[in-house]
């Protein structure tokens, strides 16, 4: 029999249990019933239409006089002799800075000599810094140091263009604060 009296109380809890949910649903959920008809009760609000959206007028490319985009213009190339002296040495010694890219490097300040020379202090995206002057060589397309300003660092690059000619670009590095 104990098998039993512990069915018959475990079914008088349950009922208990159901008895109180059953007394919480009646008492609880009436404000509820009520906000709920009030919020249907409201009259819709209103919907702002959509803004007008302008027409844009369309525009034909038409290249009759114009130059392709895709093509050098061997005109405005600026080569300061035959592209072929502005090759780099291929059997010139790499520089610790070359094998990063310009955008990895960072110029974090200047070091005056007493003899008035002035190295720049370069920052790589590692956090490596290292110590530089004019004619050291940074960055991967044979970037060469040709200007060193309390400021700026000025870096001639040679780079090699589609047709097969070398160029010089200028590319600069200003300082950045920390």
């Amino acid at each position: 029999m104990p098998k039993q009296a512990r069915l018959l109380g475990h079914a008088l809890r349950a009922l208990a249990v159901v008895g109180l949910l059953v007394g919480c649903e009646q008492s609880g959920m009436s404000d509820l019933r009520e906000y709920i008809k009030e919020v249907k009760a409201r009259p819709p609000g209103r919907i702002e239409p959509l803004p007008e959206i302008e027409a844009v007028e369309g525009f034909v490319f038409d290249p009759r006089d114009r130059r392709d985009p895709f093509v050098m213009d061997r005109q405005t190339t600026e080569i300061t002799s035959d592209g072929a002296s502005l090759a780099p040495d291929p059997n010139r010694p790499k520089e610790q800075l070359e094998q990063f890219p310009l955008t990895d490097l960072n110029m974090v300040g200047t070091l005056q000599q007493e003899n008035g020379a002035l190295w720049a202090l370069v920052r790589t995206k590692t956090g490596q810094l290292y110590r530089v002057q004019v004619g050291n060589y940074v960055g991967q397309n044979n970037g060469q140091i040709v200007a060193i300003k309390p400021d700026v660092m000025r870096i001639v690059e040679i780079v090699l263009e589609a047709s097969g000619e070398w160029r010089e670009n200028e590319q600069v590095i200003p300082l950045t604060k920390p």
